[in-house]
């Protein structure tokens, strides 16, 4: 089952694909509706069929006039939680490593971005019940940095670059024994300023506080291990650029469930009630291919399991204030 989530009379509603022209509209939004899963211990296919309406909406009419929400979020942006983790397929470190290439060409020894992508590759898909090895993580922000689909990504005035990330995102709902339960997955746009990561490594964190998207479809249950999708920068009009990626555990270095342990193993990241949204890392990037994004520039990010593709226009912020702490 697909599901989108869209305004419907000024509320949020989710609502099932039939196709690829209509949606029917249940009488909840995801997260009721995952709650209900959770308490009632039906599954969520179970408790949205049983929330459907008779009201049946045109996709393309919701696309037109704005009003899809990503799949799934939360009505306090502070409980939900936009985190990722890197260098987690294969091939992508030859595009990080080739940011963070040294001066010497001479020099042998690996860079920080190929030790942690090869501690994945030899350790990122231990056996059932064991530990794997670490990824590279990164946190996002909370709910407020999260964009819906079709609507602008903005870009701050102090941002250097402004690049896509075609990635799976986890969509998940902490239960009320702390436990993370898996909604399903959504394509995600994780978008970052690679040019600010490539000066300095250590600026990572600061590459990554910018918006995002998902959606607009959540793919609900198991995700299937080898999944084929594009990923394009449209320019007036035109194609700009466009590439293919690959994703899913048949072409990661970790599994999904170790990737999953490494976030979740943190407490605070198990109160009860909480969304999370995870991004699980890309190997495509136009930033590596020498593109610089414009204002109005949109992205497009597509894979046909999940349906209508995602897509982000660019708008460039021109002020950017000047922030000064003042003492009580």
């Amino acid at each position: 089952m697909r599901i989108i989530q869209c305004l419907h009379q000024n509320q949020p509603r989710t609502a099932v694909v039939e196709d690829a022209r209509q949606v029917r509209l249940t009488d909840s939004d995801t997260y009721r509706l995952a709650d209900e899963a959770l308490t009632s211990g039906r599954t969520l296919v179970e408790v949205v069929t049983a929330h459907l309406t008779d009201t049946r909406l045109d996709y393309d009419a919701l696309i037109a006039d704005r009003q899809l929400l990503p799949p799934l979020t939360h009505a306090d942006d502070a409980h939900c939680l936009v985190t990722g983790t890197g260098l987690t397929h294969l091939g992508s470190a030859d595009t990080r490593d080739a940011m963070h290439a040294k001066l010497d060409d001479s020099e042998q020894s690996l860079t920080d971005s190929m030790r942690m992508f090869k501690l994945g590759v030899e350790g990122g898909k231990p056996a059932a019940g064991q530990t794997g090895a670490q990824p590279e993580w990164f946190y996002k922000g909370d709910g407020s940095i999260v964009v819906p689909p079709e609507a602008p990504l903005p870009v701050p005035k102090f941002a250097e670059d402004a690049g896509e990330e075609p990635e799976l995102v986890g969509l998940y709902l902490i239960d009320a024994d702390g436990q993370p339960r898996r909604l399903g997955f959504a394509l995600g746009n994780e978008f970052s300023d690679h040019v600010t990561e490539r000066h300095n490594y250590l600026w990572l964190a600061h590459s990554k506080l910018r918006a995002c998207s998902y959606g607009p479809e959540l793919l609900i249950g198991e995700l299937p291990e080898h999944l084929e999708g594009r990923s394009r920068i449209v320019r007036d009009g035109a194609t700009l650029w466009e590439k293919p990626f690959l994703t899913g555990e048949a072409n990661m270095a970790h599994s999904l469930a170790n990737l999953e342990h490494h976030h979740f193993k943190y407490s605070g990241f198990r109160r009860p009630g909480d969304v999370h949204v995870h991004y699980f890392g890309t190997a495509t990037l136009s930033f590596a291919d020498g593109i610089e994004t414009r204002d109005g520039d949109r992205f497009e990010i597509e894979v046909a399991s999940f349906g209508r593709p995602l897509r982000n226009p660019l708008t460039f912020e021109s002020e950017t204030a000047t922030v000064t702490v003042t003492s009580i």
